[in-house]
């Protein structure tokens, strides 16, 4: 798993590239938890490049939204592609978090 950032006002773009699963899902996890502890609030995730998600993965991120949560922060998803979508769809993540076909249309709409 690859994990890069970049900055567009007060959003945080991470870009995700990769595979998260049970032993990748800590270091994503650890990454973004560091990231809020430095007062960041609002999150873009990247999928562009996210091959593939487990449970480990989704758990994750649910535990990254609950802690944005109760710093009035917020997670949105861009390029989701293929499993990594249909995953999201089973889960019920499509109806938990805002998913965006581009960071470009998550920017414009938030």
């Amino acid at each position: 798993m690859e994990i890069t950032t970049r900055q567009e006002k007060d959003i945080t773009i991470v870009t995700v590239k990769g595979r998260i699963d049970g032993v990748t899902a800590p270091e994503f996890e650890n990454y973004l938890s560091e990231l809020i502890s430095q007062g960041r609030r609002n999150f873009i995730i990247n999928c562009d490049g996210l091959e593939y998600i487990s449970s480990a993965g989704l758990r994750s991120i649910l535990i990254i939204a609950k802690k944005l949560k109760t710093e009035q922060g917020n997670i949105y998803f861009s390029g989701l592609k293929d499993a990594v979508e249909e995953v999201f769809k089973i889960s019920g993540f499509y109806s938990l978090f805002k998913i965006y076909d581009s960071d470009a249309s998550a920017l414009n709409s938030i």
